[in-house]
């Protein structure tokens, strides 16, 4: 596993390939250390310069680094850029990995007006005709929410996520039963398969989140309570598939570190502490959908880890229940097949001890659409005996429709329908078909 290996990112460069030169600033968002520069500046630069693009027409710029620091005054960055391309012919591709490390610089026409901020760079730049612009950044509230304004629908957004089992499996091959395990335990961030061992794996994912996601989150956002956040961290990673809600997230930090009366943790902190992690691409919330009332519930929800190796790390690799594991990997694929995911509820009548009729509500893990396609799925790891069986199906039978459910399941691996249509499927070959939907 330590050996250099191919990883291929063919859905990313497909759409890469689909947006140039459609005259929008590509934006390629996603976690840190996902992959997004590697994509850009190896596989794409690669595939570009196949195609007959030179090198010197690409032009790469790292705000990150040093020698580029120069460069995170937006004025600098237009003024460069022109002056390579400007009143030339030939096309140009312009690189800008980490965007979001743009200093805003005041207006040297007007001082005291509205400071210059990289919105505007890219804006200038995406008008030059023989220019195609690519981002890269790692804050989905500046890259994916306020740029979309900032730019009133003239950039195209490119989400990346860590590592598919899919695209996984093709850098390290062997017996798929024994790749899953591994991807369950260590997840699909890039360079976990660069690391010699199992230490070196562990210690990397460690890393990450005190060295990477939490630095950058406590000096992005001048986070002033930081055992508060990282309470918070490890709580949602415990709980990953469980419902939950900002007041019990609060409620249980207190609880943790004995907070009491005024000294208590505030509920709009937790609110605040819990849209930077979305905002950082750590974790994504699901809502709750009345399938048949066609509405959404306010609380509780459930939250997901983007990458389940990292969610392994920051609990010290114990906690392994693989019925939640299977459940954050099955919600992380859909989402990397461009699904939009909820979690349904469907009703159903019941008798209960006393005789008394009573609705009871019932939960399909994911209801995942993509356009007019809509399907339902349970994650089960196992259906060992009938109880189970019609737990996991009664749901399904519910929604009154005829939109295709499956079941992904752990204990088998030959698919097959059932007498009432749902798909039986096993957790690797639905990872590895993603004709399915």
């Amino acid at each position: 596993m330590g050996q250099k290996r191919v990883i291929k990112r063919d859905r990313y460069l497909k759409q890469l390939t689909d947006y140039a030169w459609d005259g929008q600033v590509k934006v390629i968002t996603g976690i840190r250390r996902c992959g997004k520069s590697y994509l850009l500046r190896h596989l794409y630069r690669k595939q570009l310069s196949e195609s007959g693009v030179a090198d010197d027409h690409m032009i790469s710029i790292e705000l990150d680094l040093a020698r580029d620091i120069r460069f995170r005054n937006p004025l600098e960055l237009a003024a460069h850029v022109r002056s390579r391309v400007e009143k030339k012919r030939e096309r140009y591709y312009l690189f800008v990995d980490e965007i979001q490390m743009s200093d805003e610089v005041p207006n040297p026409q007007h001082p005291s007006g509205k400071a210059i901020t990289f919105y505007d760079a890219l804006n200038d730049l995406k008008s030059i005709p023989n220019l195609d612009v690519y981002v890269t950044g790692s804050n989905s509230r500046m890259l994916s929410g306020d740029i979309l304004t900032e730019f009133r629908g003239r950039s195209d957004e490119i989400r990346v996520h860590p590592l598919s089992f899919a695209e996984y499996y093709t850098a390290v091959g062997g017996d798929k039963g024994d790749a899953f395990d591994n991807y369950a335990f260590y997840g699909g961030m890039p360079l976990v398969l660069s690391r010699p061992d199992d230490e070196a794996r562990m210690a990397y994912l460690e890393s990450l989140f005190s060295e990477v996601y939490i630095k950058d989150i406590v000096e992005r956002k001048h986070i002033t309570r930081q055992d508060v956040l990282s309470d918070m961290i490890d709580l949602l990673c415990s709980s990953v598939g469980s419902l939950t809600n900002p007041t019990k997230v609060a409620n249980s930090i207190n609880s943790i570190q004995k907070r009491r009366g005024d000294d208590r943790v505030a509920l709009n902190t937790v609110k605040s502490y819990m849209e930077h992690l979305d905002d950082a691409f750590l974790f994504s919330e699901c809502r709750r959908y009345d399938v048949k009332g066609k509405t959404y519930f306010e609380y509780p929800n459930k939250y997901y880890c983007e990458d389940i190796g990292l969610r392994n790390a920051r609990i010290g690799f114990r906690q392994q229940e693989l019925t939640h594991i299977m459940e954050n990997i099955v919600y992380n694929e859909l989402k990397i097949r461009r699904c939009g995911v909820d979690i349904g509820i469907v009703y159903a009548g019941e008798i209960d001890k006393t005789g008394k009729s009573k609705r009871v509500a019932r939960e399909i893990d994911f209801i995942a659409a993509k356009g007019s396609r809509k399907v339902y799925i349970q994650s089960a790891f196992a259906m060992g005996d009938d109880a189970k069986r019609i737990a996991e199906t009664k749901p399904l039978s519910l929604t009154g429709d005829s939109f295709p459910k499956i079941v992904v399941r752990h204990d088998i691996r030959k698919r097959w329908y059932a007498d009432d249509g749902v798909l039986n499927i096993g957790i690797v070959d639905f990872l590895l078909d993603d004709t399915l939907f």
